[in-house]
């Protein structure tokens, strides 16, 4: 009997979203399209592999078996197919799908178009919504390329590289009537706050620093993207604490004004993820590589002289 083994990214698609009508929308096939290739699956695997529940598809023993040899078995012919392929930037015509989180997508992805533009200008980009589920991303069945920004429990098949640490500084109107240059814990504390919420299980990061340093924050607002803050706080007597590459940015604004936490606040790691089918793949370890570099360039960037000049030499 002869298998086709196009099926198989499908059932790995199906086991991470457990829901006909999300693998579908992920394939890009329709649904009735892929309730055919699950009954195929079916047939060829001899098995229901998932049974209807209330709310998606729970899969069977045997599914939970098969899974993890058929994506290994994926990956590793992947390797091998890939491994063999040349790529060439210059003459390249392809696209990437990444999902930066709202930090990346801020401080990194500017530079990263404009070195794709300068080496691959074929090459272009999708970015895709972040989450700290990395199969709501699709790095783990690899059809989103790589993930950026802090990566929590990776899976067994997906590979974490560090690439930098950031630290945060807070960020007030320029002509603020209570802070100067510097801002003391009582003044931190005293004044209301716009936050930006990461998402998922990243959302404690800022308050469990906070935490540590027994220092309080009363949240005026929050918002669910950076691009949201200046504009707040330019109009307000709010405060915004705020990673320290994105003050770097917001320095620039000669409406607001950069100063120290009041505290050390520790640092937050930046870190990029792939599927392991993408280990050896000459096209992929390009992209990063790229990315790697853009990321070094822009850490050792020196602060503008007005970020220097309120107070921001430590960003």
């Amino acid at each position: 009997m002869r298998h086709d083994l196009n099926l198989l990214p499908v059932f790995l698609v199906l086991m991470e979203e457990r829901s006909v009508t999300r693998a579908a929308e992920r394939l890009g096939i329709t649904q009735p399209a892929l309730s055919n290739a699950l009954a195929r699956l079916r047939a060829m695997l001899l098995d229901p592999l998932f049974v209807r529940e209330r709310y998606g598809m729970r899969p069977t023993p045997k599914a939970e078996q098969l899974a993890p040899v058929i994506a290994g078995a994926l990956a590793a012919l992947d390797d091998v197919v890939r491994g063999q392929q040349a790529f060439d930037p210059a003459s390249a015509a392809q696209a990437f799908t990444l999902a930066p989180n709202s930090y990346v997508e801020f401080v990194l992805m500017p530079a990263v178009v404009a070195r794709l533009r300068e080496r691959a200008p074929g090459v272009g980009l999708r970015l895709a919504p972040f989450g700290s589920d990395l199969a709501e991303t699709g790095v783990t069945s690899g059809t989103t390329a790589l993930a950026l920004g802090r990566i929590v429990d990776p899976p067994d098949n997906v590979i974490v590289q560090h690439l930098m640490d950031d630290g945060l500084a807070c960020v007030v109107r320029a002509d603020h009537p209570q802070v100067g240059q510097k801002l003391t814990t009582r003044q931190y504390e005293r004044l209301r706050h716009v936050n930006v919420l990461p998402p998922g299980r990243l959302r404690a990061g800022l308050f469990q620093a906070l935490e540590r340093q027994g220092l309080r924050r009363e949240v005026a607002v929050s918002v669910t993207h950076f691009l949201a803050v200046p504009e707040m706080v330019a109009v307000s007597d709010y405060c915004a604490t705020l990673p320290s590459l994105i003050c770097r940015r917001l320095a620039r604004d000669r409406r607001l004004k950069i100063v120290p936490a009041p505290v050390d606040l520790g640092t937050f790691p930046v870190q990029m993820a792939w599927h392991v089918r993408y280990r050896h793949d000459p096209a992929h370890l390009w992209l990063r590589t790229l990315i790697a570099e853009v990321v070094q360039d822009t850490a050792a960037a020196p602060a503008p002289a007005r970020a220097r000049r309120a107070g921001g030499a430590a960003l």
